[in-house]
């Protein structure tokens, strides 16, 4: 049985109204090949449904999108922020530090990277081209452009589920890690020493990337075992659940 893969699910909205939500069509493709089963998680204000929903899944996908606020993480806002989400932020946040906390599967994907970081008491540089000096550009389109590569550290868990120490990413963001969350590990960097990916080593599965393999799926062999083994980890963990104790 396919394990249950939750993905949060930010506000859309229409003229300065949210009137739904939303979640780009890339991440339930790419969830969906590698053997899950993709379900959106909204941005409930209630913890109890909230909680629901997650201890339903086997794993939590949490995608790209806007920025968090930084109050988030002790910080005041740079002129250069982009809007915000402050229901998804809170949202995101409680399911990262649940996940986090009780050894649920996790991936994050770029916002997603960020958000896992800051759950687990990190901070982030808010704008790279200001506040990083000779930085690339790391806002590249169309999507699924090359725009660098990345260089992984060796013995870590993104290395192994990949394969390789360096492979070509796409690249759609302005903001990157600071400080480290707790139990968190630097997974890879940029060329200019950007982290590029994150991951916990004392979880089963919690990892973060700061590219964007859901756009590069099908045709890019890192972004396929990236999901690959997401989704394994995930099935781990519904296999875990589903054993009833002796009595």
């Amino acid at each position: 049985m396919a394990p249950l893969i939750g993905m949060t699910c930010g506000a859309a909205g229409d003229g300065g109204r949210a009137r739904g939500f939303r979640i780009n069509q890339a991440y339930v493709r790419a969830i969906a090949a590698a053997g899950g089963a993709p379900t959106l998680i909204p941005p409930l204000e209630d913890a109890g449904l909230l909680r629901r929903l997650f201890d339903a899944i086997d794993g939590l996908l949490l995608p790209g999108g806007a920025d968090i606020e930084p109050a988030a993480y002790g910080q005041p806002p740079h002129p250069k922020l982009d809007a915000g989400d402050p229901m998804l932020d809170a949202a995101e946040l409680t399911l990262a530090r649940w996940a986090l906390a009780e050894g649920k599967p996790v991936l994050g994907i770029c916002r997603g990277l960020q958000c896992l970081n800051v759950a687990a008491g990190g901070t982030l540089y808010q704008d790279i081209p200001s506040e990083i000096p000779g930085a690339l550009a790391h806002r590249v389109e169309p999507r699924d452009a090359w725009a660098h590569p990345i260089s992984l550290v060796p013995d870590s868990r993104l290395a192994d589920t990949l394969g390789a120490l360096e492979v070509p990413v796409n690249s759609l963001h302005h903001q990157a890690v600071r400080d480290l969350g707790a139990g968190l590990l630097i997974a890879a960097r940029a060329p200019d020493m950007v982290v590029e990916a994150i991951e916990a080593p004392a979880h089963p599965f919690a990892l973060s990337v700061q590219f964007h393999p859901e756009e590069l799926v099908p045709g890019h062999e890192a972004s396929q075992r990236l999901f690959e083994g997401f989704i394994a980890a995930a099935v781990d963990q519904a296999r875990r659940r589903s054993v009833t104790p002796l009595s």
